[in-house]
């Protein structure tokens, strides 16, 4: 069970590197004005999310594993697990919305401006603070 646990951390680490760098990505193209860094934009944004998916898919399988392996922390009152998996469904759900603002940017359709996608940058990097201090303190 080490090994899948060191290999869900694994592919964590990937998604999360994706999901910290593509809305910097976002930021930035929301205020490039020429046509080849558009273009540019648009395949860094298409590759990073292919890549931060597979980081996703891995993360979620080997979780659901060691959830299932740890099926009797279920019913054991375990408040912190229950928390952490809120927070990997919104994880998710944020994953998605990313992929709309990629389709979104690809078809040139953008009107937002880079304050939002700064804002907008910031809800990983909460949700992994949260989810750390879950997994290592387990405070409920």
């Amino acid at each position: 069970m080490l090994w899948v646990k060191a290999f869900h951390i694994i592919f964590m680490v990937t998604w999360f590197a994706g999901l910290f760098y593509l809305p910097r990505l976002f930021v930035y193209h929301a205020v490039c004005d020429d046509a080849p860094g558009n273009a540019r934009f648009k395949v860094m944004e298409r590759k990073l999310f292919i890549i931060m998916t597979i980081g996703a898919i891995g993360t979620t399988l080997l979780g659901l594993w060691m959830l299932f392996d740890y099926a009797w922390l279920m019913a054991s009152g375990s408040g912190w697990l229950h928390v952490k998996m809120m927070l990997v469904i919104a994880l998710i759900i944020y994953h998605v919305y990313c992929w709309t603002l990629v389709k979104v940017f690809r078809d040139d359709q953008n009107r937002r401006d880079h304050i939002f996608y700064r804002w907008f940058n910031e809800f990983p990097a909460l949700v992994l603070m949260a989810v750390v201090v879950l997994v290592v303190v387990r405070p409920f």
